[in-house]
């Protein structure tokens, strides 16, 4: 269990609870992706198919094609729990399990270790009261456990038409995160540079 993380903006925001997701929270992933209204088409694999993946666009390839990541180990997110009920998904993982996010470097990079925040999900009756910030939050500091020395996001301003479930950058601005770069037109490319330790670095301020 991910420790309980409070928002200081919000004070009526619900409390969360965090998990990643693994063979042991794969169910729980299912039941949020299949309740009304979740993202069951899509099995956040926009930006992870490749090769015949990518040619199977249907929600039960999508689906399969998920489990075949957790079944091998790889990291793909967080979920976030109200009453032991899951109700929010981050997409936090390392870059290079991605396909190319347009970010400020998608080569090897030496010495960074970058994680990618690439998709959110919240329950609509949750939308709007900072369980974004929470996410946020959360993904950084499991990114930082697992070693990173970078968190990379690729959010839209508001007024975006496309590509809103990468977050909002006025959210990524609220938690330290500076702008790179530009990953095409809508999306801003945004960093987190991670100092020894794993703590935020001074010029991140929150």
């Amino acid at each position: 269990m991910w420790p309980r993380t409070r928002l200081a903006t919000a004070a009526c925001a619900p409390e969360l609870e965090f998990r990643e997701v693994d063979q042991a929270t794969w169910p729980d992933m299912q039941h949020l992706f299949e309740s009304r209204g979740g993202p069951k088409n899509c099995w956040c694999m926009v930006w992870r198919a490749t090769g015949e993946e990518a040619r199977r666009t249907d929600g039960a390839s999508r689906k399969a094609a998920m489990a075949r990541r957790l079944d091998a180990g790889v990291p793909v997110g967080l979920l976030g729990y109200l009453d032991g009920e899951p109700v929010a998904w981050c997409s936090i993982a390392p870059r290079e399990t991605y396909r190319p996010l347009g970010g400020t470097n998608d080569a090897p990079c030496g010495r960074e270790r970058v994680w990618s925040i690439a998709c959110f999900f919240v329950k609509r009756e949750l939308r709007g009261g900072g369980v974004t910030a929470q996410l946020i939050d959360a993904a950084v500091a499991h990114a930082r456990r697992r070693g990173a020395t970078v968190v990379e996001a690729y959010p839209v301003d508001p007024d975006s038409p496309s590509y809103r479930f990468m977050g909002f950058v006025s959210s990524f601005a609220a938690a330290g995160f500076r702008e790179a770069g530009r990953a095409g037109s809508r999306r801003h490319v945004m960093r987190l540079e991670l100092g020894r330790g794993g703590r935020r670095r001074a010029t991140a301020s929150r």
